[in-house]
């Protein structure tokens, strides 16, 4: 049998590059979904392995953070240990305070002044006396501050002047006066005693300041 196309010739070639387009664009469209696809899953699983990582990582720093609270801890026990220690040292050491007091009162005390009251609160120690005048004060003040370790940060409360009477016909004037100084505890005072003789032993040193100042003398 003899087949007759009927159809027009462009058409026929019109219809076929539609098809072929429509192919086209269909594998297109689904090597770009494929494409998408891929790389959603190459940065989902990029993401995921992160997420894993993270996870690592904040484990890792709740443990060092763990670590270091532990060594803050132990630090503090043993700040709290060698504070305790030191207070230990200095009760022990501080036992002999009284009697490093009133020996260097007694050499620091200039002539013509004599203390009447003495009161020892911890390392505040108050001085109460008299004196034949200003200048008195005034040594005495510069030997506390300069010339012993045991001493440190005299202050001069209050000074007054006064009478006192020597005989039934003779009275003579002083000068009444208060003093705060700070008592130095025995290892301030030794440490800052070797630091004075050094100083006084370097051959560059000025000529030293005498150790003590004049023994206080007795009223007659």
């Amino acid at each position: 049998m003899i087949l007759i196309n009927l159809l027009p010739h462009r058409e026929v070639a019109r219809k076929r590059r539609k098809d072929l387009f429509n192919v086209s664009l269909g594998a297109s469209a689904l090597l770009g979904g494929v494409i998408a696809g891929t790389i959603f899953l190459w940065y989902q699983a990029a993401i995921t392995q992160q997420q894993g990582s993270n996870l690592v990582l904040e484990t890792e720093i709740k443990k060092l953070e763990g670590q270091i609270k532990d060594i803050a801890g132990l630090e503090a026990e043993i700040a709290a240990l060698r504070a305790r220690q030191q207070a230990v040292e200095d009760l022990q050491s501080d036992r002999n305070l009284p009697v490093h007091l009133m020996t260097e009162l007694v050499n620091q005390l200039p002539d013509g002044v004599y203390i009447n009251r003495m009161v020892q609160q911890d390392q505040q120690v108050s001085l109460a006396g008299i004196a034949q005048s200003n200048e008195r004060v005034s040594e005495l003040l510069r030997n506390l501050a300069n010339n012993t370790p045991w001493f440190t940060k005299p202050e001069l409360i209050e000074i007054t002047s006064g009478s006192a009477t020597i005989s039934s016909k003779e009275q003579k004037r002083v000068y009444n006066f208060t003093i705060k100084v700070k008592l130095m505890r025995t290892s301030e005072a030794e440490k800052l005693g070797a630091k004075t003789a050094e100083v006084v032993s370097s051959p560059s040193s000025s000529p030293g300041i005498p150790a003590s100042g004049v023994n206080a003398k007795s009223p007659s």
